[in-house]
């Protein structure tokens, strides 16, 4: 269900990178969570994260929650369709519901990161 090329977080964020570039969104499991989506806030380009440091928040019409960083590096790109339609984060999570693009600080970030078999999983113990 979850993409093979993707790295996840037990946040449930997920990460996909190609060459020094990664997208990053939450993961199906979060937005069902979550359920409809009425707003994202998203960071400035040029914003410089850590590991775990606050993307943005995302509110939905059961809670409000902070989405973080699973990696280290620049913002280069926002989802601006997401100001206009939030509800792509659940319509389409690991692809249109992207929220932001990163040039990468660091790959070996990548190395705390759960593979798709591994959170698919985590995620077997959470519901358990």
């Amino acid at each position: 269900m979850y993409p093979k090329e993707f790295h996840f977080t037990k946040d449930h964020e997920w990460v996909k990178v190609e060459g020094d570039e990664a997208t990053v969104g939450i993961t199906d499991f979060a937005q069902k969570q979550l359920g409809d989506v009425v707003y994202v806030e998203l960071p400035a380009v040029g914003t410089t994260l850590d590991i775990h440091q606050t993307i943005g928040v995302v509110e939905s019409v059961k809670a409000v929650s902070d989405i973080y960083s699973p990696v280290s590096g620049e913002v280069v790109a926002v989802n601006e369709g997401l100001n206009d339609s939030p509800e792509k984060l659940n319509q389409d999570p690991h692809g249109q519901g992207w929220i932001i693009r990163l040039r990468l600080k660091n790959k070996g970030d990548l190395e705390k990161l759960m593979t798709a078999g591994d959170y698919e999983k985590f995620l077997e113990g959470l519901t358990s």
